[in-house]
């Protein structure tokens, strides 16, 4: 990823530095080394005026000689002239700026002390000219070598020039000795603090470039840690202008536009150029949307060679220093995994979910049919009796009695007084009445216990019936008496097991639930204890249900307590965990489904021991509030 020699910016078209061709530079880099052309732009830009330096003070020379009659001074301008010309060649073959530097300043010492020592005025050496040696040398040389050559210039005309002027007595002499030493002590200050100036520019020029250069470099740190992070992510990653033009564009985005359309998108380009006329608008709403200041998060499907992907996309503005919007980012993500697995998860869970509604189904039927089998048992027992009743009944003795009442109808009195069977035949009456009472209260009894228990089966079914119609509708109800109803199913097989039940009901309001999940889990619940109690080596067998509530933060609380084998610290995290069960004919979907329906009706299940044999307590807490369960 690299910034474009040429990008827009808010509707505005920007040049990059690269652009920026100023005229006399390339005649300048010609007259350079190929060595010194490859410097850094600071040093290159420090060449580059060495060079025009040479070329004006050539120049000048040029003029001088054009100028001028006297013999010396052109003698002197000539030297000159072909020094600047030899700092020239010297700046084409070197591959050091040291010497050219040297060169140029000596040459330019020389020029400037030849026109002093050549002339006839007393006071050469104030010319402003002089002061370019100190400044060029500083720029050039450095403070050190520059403090030497100024030192030299100042001795030379601050010292050696006036000794000379006023020993030799050339020219007319207009200044008093008294005037004409301090002017050359000012001269001579005043090449010193041009040198100080110089020194102090190119001081703090040199501590704000080393600066500039460390800002840059940590700059350049964290630009190649920043590209390093972008380019290594499979995001698509691209920055646009405000009308959706592309300025910057990762790979992984730059992979993605060449699958799309064969080529790699264009920096300055409407992005979604290539899409069609009705994606582009929502595009366009979405880009002012962002402008607004307002980021957007959606998903998005494309189709790309028959695939079908989609993408998470997030598009967030660009700020400046100002918080006006400049720009905006856009993240792309490709979820089509995600979104097939969490389809193919739907799918599981729908699956687990009939699986486990089927167990949960399948255990409450084996409950029902458990007691309805326990109580089949009483129906056969007390048939059997009836039929024994039946079998040994003494109305046949009644019978042969009336039919030898019948044969002797014409003498009953001969018959009771001289007939030996006449005679027994009153108290064979009395014992047989009183043996046909005895049988009718015992057949009596047995169809009481017998209707009982077809009324139990009666019962059963009948409340099975109720909560299958009822299945996955909100209805309000009791939750103590759902409980005592779930009590019923197992009433016989506690009560043969001997598990004494403790019921400890909490003054609680009736509640919007789904009859049928919340019987499934207490259904479970109880099953699950059961089983725990049986396995238990306790005499004592006891289940304790509790119900509570809490006004304050609407929550129903329903505890099924157990003093059985309870739960291993290692097992605790997995009670839950579709599959995992510690019995040896279990299948794990119990307590997982009633989790589940749990959550779905906005409350949780949880369950706490303290340890192996300690018993256990499961808690499942359901929402009070109707607002709640109704969102």
């Amino acid at each position: 990823m690299h910034f474009p020699a040429e990008v827009r910016v808010m509707g505005a078209h920007v040049e990059s530095p690269r652009s920026l061709r100023i005229w006399p530079l390339p005649l300048l880099d010609r007259l350079l080394s190929e060595r010194l052309r490859a410097s850094p732009p600071t040093e290159l830009n420090r060449y580059r005026f060495m060079t025009g330096v040479s070329l004006f003070f050539a120049f000048c020379c040029l003029v001088y000689l054009l100028g001028t009659s006297s013999r010396p001074i052109r003698v002197a301008m000539c030297i000159s002239m072909l020094g600047y010309l030899g700092t020239l060649v010297v700046l084409r073959r070197a591959h050091s700026p040291r010497g050219p530097a040297w060169l140029l300043c000596l040459v330019l010492f020389q020029a400037l002390t030849a026109t002093v020592f050549l002339s006839d005025s007393p006071i050469p050496s104030l010319h402003a000219a002089h002061m370019l040696l100190p400044a060029l040398a500083v720029y050039l040389l450095g403070v050190r070598e520059s403090f030497l050559l100024t030192a030299l210039l100042m001795i030379v005309l601050g010292l050696v020039y006036p000794r000379h002027y006023t020993a030799t007595g050339t020219g007319p002499f207009f200044l008093s000795e008294a005037e004409f030493w301090p002017l050359h002590t000012l001269a001579v200050l005043s090449f010193l603090g041009a040198w100080g100036l110089g020194a102090l520019h190119s001081t703090v020029g040199i501590a704000a470039k080393q600066r500039l250069e460390q800002t840059l470099e940590d700059l350049s740190q964290s630009e190649n840690k920043l590209l390093s992070l972008i380019e290594s992510t499979d995001d698509l990653i691209c920055s646009l202008d405000l009308e959706g033009r592309l300025i910057i564009a990762n790979s992984a985005q730059k992979r993605l536009f060449f699958r799309r359309l064969g080529k790699e998108p264009r920096v300055g380009e409407y992005f979604f150029a290539h899409s069609t006329p009705e994606r582009q608008l929502l595009w366009k709403r979405r880009f002012a949307q962002t402008a607004s200041g307002q980021p957007l998060r959606f998903e998005e499907e494309y189709l790309l060679h028959g695939e079908r992907i989609t993408l998470d996309i997030c598009i967030t503005p660009i700020l400046d220093k100002e918080r006006r919007i400049t720009g905006m980012t856009l993240f792309s993500r490709d979820i089509s995994a995600r979104k097939e697995a969490e389809a193919r998860m739907g799918e599981m869970h729908r699956t687990l979910v009939d699986a486990s509604r089927q167990a949960g189904m399948a255990e409450i039927a084996t409950g029902v049919l458990h007691n309805v089998g326990n109580t089949l048992n009483s129906v056969n027992v007390s048939t059997t009796l009836l039929s024994d009743l039946l079998k040994r009944s003494r109305v046949t003795g009644l019978v042969k009695a009336t039919q030898l009442l019948r044969e002797h109808a014409s003498d009953l009195s001969t018959f009771f007084s001289s007939d030996p069977q006449g005679r027994k035949l009153p108290e064979y009456l009395v014992a047989l009445s009183e043996s046909l009472v005895q049988e009718r209260e015992a057949m009596s009894q047995e169809i009481v216990s017998l209707t009982e228990s077809v009324d139990h089966i009666k019962s059963v079914v009948s409340m099975q019936q109720k909560h299958a119609r009822t299945a996955g509708a909100v209805e309000e109800l009791q939750v103590p008496q759902l409980i005592d109803e779930a009590l019923r199913l197992h009433a016989l097989s506690f009560e043969r097991m001997g598990i004494l039940v403790e019921r400890d009901y909490g003054n609680v309001p009736p509640v919007l639930i789904d009859r049928h999940k919340l019987l499934q889990i207490l259904i479970n619940l109880l099953n699950n204890a059961r089983h725990a109690l049986v396995e238990s080596q306790r005499e004592e067998k006891r289940l304790t249900i509790r119900v509570r509530s809490t006004p304050e933060s609407q929550r129903l609380f329903i505890e099924v307590a157990d003093n059985g084998t309870g739960i291993a610290p290692e097992h605790m995290a997995r009670m839950f965990t579709q599959g995992f069960t510690t019995k040896k004919t279990g299948h794990g979907f119990g307590l997982h489904i009633s989790a589940l329906a749990a959550t779905e009706m906005r409350g949780r299940l949880t369950c706490s021991s303290d340890g192996a044999g300690q018993g256990a307590t499961f808690i499942l807490e359901l929402p009070l509030a109707v607002e709640e369960v109704r969102s």
